[in-house]
C-alpha cells in the first residue's frame, strides 16, 4: 500500500467511526421490518426491505444498484460501483437480509426493536447477519464521503433466502453471472472466536437429515395384552439411537482424525467452559460435555455431531395404552469438514441396519434437509491484506476458526469459486445467539470491524487484479 492510500484510509477509518451512531440507527430501522423468509406470510416484508436496501445504496453512490428476481424466489439485491482503474480488484461483498422467525420465544425486548443494553444491541437479526454486511455499507460510504471514490471496485450481493438455505441462490449465480464477477470474495455471516479476537472462518460443518423408522406391527395393539410378546418399534427406536452414542450423549461413530498442526493452532481460542456456558445457555446445575482429550474448538468445528430433532412418539395428551405400529425419529447430523452424507449414511447404516431389536423392521429415509461441508486453507495476499486490516482495526491477527452449524451458501460459494479468495468475516461472538431469543450484537466488534473493511478495501487495492 503507498503512503498517500495508507493515510487516506486512516482519515477514511476516523470518518467511519463518526458514522457509527447513525449506522446504528438505520440499522434498527432495517431490524424493525419482519423480513422472516422460511414465512410466506412475510413474504412482502422481505421484498420490503430489499428494496429499501437498494434505495439506500442509490443514495450512497451505487448507481447500479437493483433488486434482483426468478419466479418462485424471493429477491436478491444487486449492486456495483467500478469507478477504480481497471488494474486494481474487484471485490464482491456479500450479505443477507432475511431473518429467522421469533414465534415462540422469550425475547426479553421486542425482538424488531432494536434495544441498546449493556454495550449490545438486541434484535432478531442484529448480527445475522444485518450488523455484518451493514458494516460494509459504513466503510464504503466513509470511502466514498472522504475520498470521493473507492480503493477497488465493489459488487454488492445482498440475499433475501439464505436463513432458508439458499435454494435459489445458484438459480441467481446462473441468471445474473455478472452479478457476481469478482476476484475476491468477501462473505460476512460468520463468528468471532471473542470480542477481543477476530476471527476467519476457514471450515463448517455439513447438514444430513435422515429419518429412522422403526416397524413391527399393521396396526396399534393393546400393551397390557402384548406387551413381552409382541416387538415395541418404540423402544426399538430408544435403543436404536442409543446404539449411535457414547456415554456422554455424542455422535459415536464418524469421528476423524485432525492434523496436530490444527489442534496447536486452536489453543489460543479462549473456548472453555465458561463460554460454553454463557453461549449455550446451560441451567446453574448442569455442566459442558467432558473433553475426553479433545479441545473444545475440535468437538464444536472438526468433529460430527448428532440431534434428534423429532419423533413420532405422542403428546401426553394423545398418549394411549398401546404398543404402536410404527416408530420413527428424525436425526439431524452435522457432519465434520471434508465428510460426506455418503460415508455417514454408510456408517450409520452399519450400526442400526443390522441386529434390530426384537427384530422390527429399520429404515433409513434421506430427509430435504443437508448441506455440504467446507474445508478451505486460506492462502495468497488477499488473506495477508485481510490479517494486516484486521490487526490494525483489532490490534491483533485473524485467528482461523471453524463454525459448527452449516451454511449453504458458503459452501455453494466454495464450490462455484473454487479458485477465488474467500474471506469469511463478521460481527458475531460467542454471546449473540443467533437464532434463539435475544440475538444480539457487541458494539464494539461492530466499530472493529467497520475499520477493518476500512483497511481491507485499502489494503486489497495493493493487490495486482488478475490479468
Amino acid at each position: 500500500m503507498t503512503d498517500d492510500l495508507q493515510q487516506m484510509a486512516e482519515r477514511v477509518a476516523a470518518h467511519a467511526h463518526k458514522q457509527v451512531p447513525s449506522a446504528l440507527a438505520r440499522l434498527g430501522e432495517y431490524l424493525a421490518i419482519p423480513a422472516i423468509s422460511c414465512d410466506p406470510a412475510h413474504a412482502d416484508d422481505v421484498a420490503r426491505l430489499a428494496e429499501r436496501v437498494c434505495a439506500d445504496l442509490r443514495a450512497l453512490g451505487f448507481d447500479r444498484a437493483r433488486v434482483l428476481s426468478l419466479d418462485g424466489a424471493l429477491p436478491l439485491v444487486a449492486a456495483e460501483r467500478s469507478d477504480a482503474d481497471p488494474s486494481r480488484q474487484t471485490v464482491l461483498i456479500y450479505g443477507h437480509l432475511d431473518l429467522q422467525p421469533v414465534a415462540g420465544e422469550n425475547w426479553s425486548t421486542d425482538p424488531h426493536g432494536a434495544t441498546v443494553r449493556d454495550g449490545r444491541l438486541y434484535a432478531r437479526g442484529a448480527a445475522d447477519d444485518m450488523g455484518g454486511w451493514l458494516s460494509h455499507l459504513v466503510a464504503l460510504a466513509s470511502w466514498l464521503e472522504v475520498a470521493g471514490t473507492l480503493p477497488v471496485n465493489v459488487r454488492l450481493v445482498i440475499e433475501g433466502e439464505e436463513e432458508i438455505g439458499s435454494p435459489n441462490l445458484e438459480a441467481y449465480m446462473d441468471a445474473y453471472p455478472e452479478a457476481f464477477e469478482a476476484d475476491v470474495m468477501v462473505l460476512t455471516d460468520c463468528e468471532n472466536p471473542s470480542t477481543d479476537i477476530p476471527g476467519l472462518t476457514v471450515s463448517l460443518r455439513g447438514l444430513y437429515e435422515v429419518e429412522l423408522l422403526c416397524e413391527a406391527l399393521e396396526s396399534d395393539v393393546h400393551s397390557g395384552l402384548w406387551g413381552n410378546a409382541a416387538p415395541d418399534p418404540g423402544n426399538a427406536l430408544i435403543l436404536l439411537i442409543a446404539r449411535l452414542l457414547d456415554d456422554n450423549g455424542r455422535l459415536g461413530v464418524g469421528r476423524v482424525d485432525v492434523p496436530r498442526s490444527w489442534c496447536d493452532s486452536v489453543t489460543a481460542v479462549p473456548l472453555d467452559d465458561q463460554v460454553v456456558r454463557d453461549g449455550a445457555r446451560l441451567l446453574d446445575d448442569v455442566s459442558p460435555l467432558p473433553d475426553d482429550g479433545r479441545s473444545i474448538a475440535e468437538w464444536l468445528w472438526r468433529q460430527p455431531a448428532i440431534t434428534v430433532l423429532s419423533t413420532t412418539f405422542s403428546r401426553r395428551e394423545d398418549q394411549k395404552n398401546a404398543i404402536r405400529a410404527r416408530a420413527s425419529a428424525t436425526l439431524s447430523v452435522r457432519l465434520a469438514p471434508g465428510q460426506t452424507h455418503e460415508q455417514m449414511r454408510q456408517l450409520l447404516e452399519a450400526v442400526v441396519l443390522t441386529d434390530a431389536p426384537g427384530g422390527v423392521r429399520v429404515s433409513l429415509i434421506d430427509c430435504p434437509g443437508r448441506a455440504e461441508s467446507w474445508l478451505y486453507e486460506p492462502k495468497g495476499a488477499a488473506f495477508e491484506a485481510a490479517d494486516r486490516a484486521y490487526r490494525r482495526a483489532w490490534g491483533r491477527s485473524l485467528v482461523h476458526v471453524g463454525i459448527g452449524g452449516s451454511i449453504p451458501f458458503v459452501a455453494l460459494f466454495g464450490r462455484r469459486f473454487a479458485n477465488l479468495p474467500l474471506i469469511l468475516n463478521g460481527v458475531m461472538d460467542p454471546r449473540t445467539g443467533a437464532h434463539g431469543p435475544d440475538e444480539s450484537m457487541d458494539l464494539s466488534v461492530f466499530e472493529k470491524t467497520v475499520a477493518a473493511n476500512v483497511y481491507l478495501l485499502a489494503e486489497l487495492a495493493g493487490i495486482a487484479a488478475p490479468v
